[in-house]
C-alpha cells in the first residue's frame, strides 16, 4: 500500500481570504492551525478554528474556510500547515477508526516537523524528490496525528499539562534549559510545574532529563567514536566532570569502563 502527496505547504493570511469546496473534496486534506484564527464549515457544521485545532477531511467532505477580521483592531491573521493526499495506505488507516472533523492537539514541535520535513522533500520537485521519503514521512504525520489526537483530546487540562511538562523535557534534555521554561511551555507556575511532575511520573523534571541524557550518552558511547568529553557536552551535562558523577552514581561504573564493557574490551 502507497500514499501520493498531492500538495504540502504552509500559508499565512494578513487579508480576508476565502476557499470552499461544497461539491466535496476529491482527496483528502489536513490542516493544523498555527496561528489566529478562522471559521471552517464542514459535514452542515461550523466550527470556529483556534491555534492548535487540526482539521482532518476525507474525499466527499464538504469544505468551506473562511478567514476574516478578529478583535477589537480588526486585524486579519492566520497561519497554517495543510497537506492534500491520497492512496490506499491513506484509506487504510483512515477507516481504523473515528476521528473528529477538529482536534485540540496544540502546536507541537514534533509534529511541525514533520510536517516541515514533508514541504522541504515536496519542494525539491519531481527531479530530486524521494517518493519512498515522501511517502514514509506522510504516514509518520497520519499516525502522529493519532497520538496526538489520543493525548490531548480526552485528557483533562491536568493531564494536559502534566504530558506538556514531560514532552518539553524530552524534547530539550540534550540541551541546557531552566525549568521555568518548561513550566511556561505548560502554562503553569514553576511550583505548580514540580509538584504535578512529580506527582504524575513520580520522578522530578531534573531526574527525568538525567535518565534521558545518561540513556543518550549510553547510546553514543556504544555507537560512536566521539570522546567522552564530547558525548557529555552533546548530551546536556554541563562538564565532564559532573557526567562522570551522575554516570558513575545511576550506572556503578565511569564512561570509559561502561565504553569498554560494551565494546568486549
Amino acid at each position: 500500500m502507497e500514499t501520493s502527496l498531492l500538495i504540502c505547504d504552509y500559508s499565512y493570511h494578513s487579508r480576508p481570504f476565502t476557499q470552499n469546496s461544497r461539491s466535496g473534496l476529491t482527496n483528502y486534506l489536513f490542516r493544523l492551525q498555527t496561528e489566529g484564527s478562522c471559521r471552517v464549515i464542514c459535514r452542515g457544521q461550523e466550527y470556529h478554528v483556534q491555534a492548535g485545532d487540526l482539521i482532518l477531511l476525507k474525499p466527499g467532505d464538504e469544505y468551506d474556510l473562511e478567514v476574516k477580521e478578529s478583535g477589537a483592531d480588526g486585524r486579519v491573521s492566520s497561519g497554517d500547515y495543510y497537506v492534500f493526499c491520497e492512496g490506499d495506505w491513506i484509506d487504510s488507516w483512515w477507516g481504523r477508526k473515528e476521528r473528529p472533523v477538529v482536534s485540540a492537539v496544540g502546536v507541537d514541535e514534533k509534529l511541525l516537523r514533520l510536517w516541515q520535513n514533508l514541504i522541504i522533500e515536496k519542494r525539491r520537485g519531481p527531479l530530486e524528490e524521494n517518493v519512498e521519503i515522501m511517502d514514509y514521512l506522510l504516514r509518520g504525520l497520519c499516525l502522529y496525528f493519532d497520538r496526538a489526537i489520543a493525548e490531548n483530546t480526552h485528557s483533562s487540562r491536568t493531564v494536559f499539562a502534566a504530558l506538556r511538562l514531560k514532552r518539553f523535557i524530552e524534547e530539550h534534555a540534550t540541551v541546557t534549559f531552566k525549568l521555568e521554561e518548561a513550566a511556561r511551555y505548560a502554562g503553569l507556575s514553576l511550583s505548580r510545574s514540580v509538584r504535578l511532575f512529580k506527582d504524575y511520573y513520580g520522578m522530578t523534571m531534573i531526574g527525568y532529563a538525567t535518565q534521558i541524557r545518561l540513556n543518550a550518552a549510553a547510546e553514543r558511547m556504544k555507537y560512536s567514536d566521539m570522546t567522552l568529553e564530547h558525548i557529555a557536552e552533546t548530551c546536556g551535562f554541563s562538564s565532564y566532570s559532573y557526567f562522570h558523577r551522575v554516570f558513575r552514581a545511576h550506572l556503578g561504573i565511569s564512561p570509559k569502563e561502561y565504553r569498554l564493557k560494551e565494546r568486549g574490551f
